[in-house]
């Protein structure tokens, strides 16, 4: 941990933010560059003691749940927030919280569904109209928070969608696992993730055996949805360039979906 540098970003981004940006009036007698230290505090969920230690260089060292909620409350980019882990003495997520601007293209997506997830399936955001479509998908845990483990683990996973289109979702899921292996040959998350679907599913050894390798960004899926039916959804994929994450936009086939979807949102 580097106390003294940790104190200094801190302060720094904490001065470089200004109160609007972050829902806080800005009066004409404000006098405080940036944020104030209570802003702080209450923005990330922490006694304005322990914010006036870490900025003192006197505190003991943050956990990373901690790290993860000064970073949402100083807007830090992603390359931002790693430096905070760094400094705090953590390695940064392997994951990470969902990338902003990903974030933000999921507000801006209004009613079509679509979320983010990491390169080994495990979605860490949705917006409404996917919790809609699919349920919350970001509470999973343990294995169960990667897709390609509760599909080849958990037989309900699969009701959703019609039983001839079954197997073109497991193989599609296990040539993007082998893909991101490919990319992490080295690291444990996913050599262990591997080991373990090995051992769970003779259908997933099968599969892995033939070696398909894809990052699959366009296709097509049905959704047999329990509450309004049918759905035929386009899928198409953005992948960001460290290919860590990826954004995953569903839209409506054909009108049918189309009037489907405005129902469920309805209901």
């Amino acid at each position: 941990m580097q106390r003294d540098q940790l104190a200094d970003f801190l302060r720094r981004r904490r001065a470089a933010i200004r109160p609007g940006e972050v829902g806080i009036a800005d009066g004409p007698r404000r006098r405080t560059e940036g944020l104030r230290r209570e802003e702080v505090a209450l923005l990330a969920g922490v006694s304005v003691d322990y914010v006036v230690r870490l900025e003192q260089a006197r505190s003991s060292q943050p956990s990373p749940q901690l790290l993860a909620a000064l970073a949402r409350a100083l807007r830090l980019s992603d390359e931002g927030r790693d430096h905070l882990f760094h400094l705090a003495g953590h390695q940064p997520p392997v994951a990470g919280p969902a990338r902003t601007g990903l974030v933000r293209v999921l507000d801006l997506l209004g009613d079509t569904p679509a979320l983010v997830l990491s390169d080994l399936g495990e979605v860490l955001a949705q917006n409404p109209a996917a919790v809609l479509l699919n349920g919350d998908h970001t509470t999973f845990p343990d294995d169960r928070r990667f897709l390609v483990y509760r599909w080849f683990t958990d037989p309900a996973v699969r009701a959703v969608h019609p039983p001839e289109d079954h197997e073109c979702h497991a193989r599609g899921l296990v040539a993007d696992l082998r893909a991101a292996a490919d990319r992490r040959s080295a690291d444990p998350a996913v050599t262990g993730l591997v080991d373990r679907l090995l051992a769970a599913s003779p259908e997933f050894r099968e599969f892995w055996a033939e070696h398909e390798v894809a990052v699959h960004r366009a296709d097509r899926q049905i959704v047999l949805h329990p509450r309004v039916g049918r759905l035929v959804l386009d899928r198409e994929t953005l992948v960001t360039p460290d290919q860590r994450q990826r954004l995953l936009v569903l839209t409506p086939a054909d009108p049918e979906t189309r009037d489907r979807l405005d129902e469920l949102a309805r209901v």
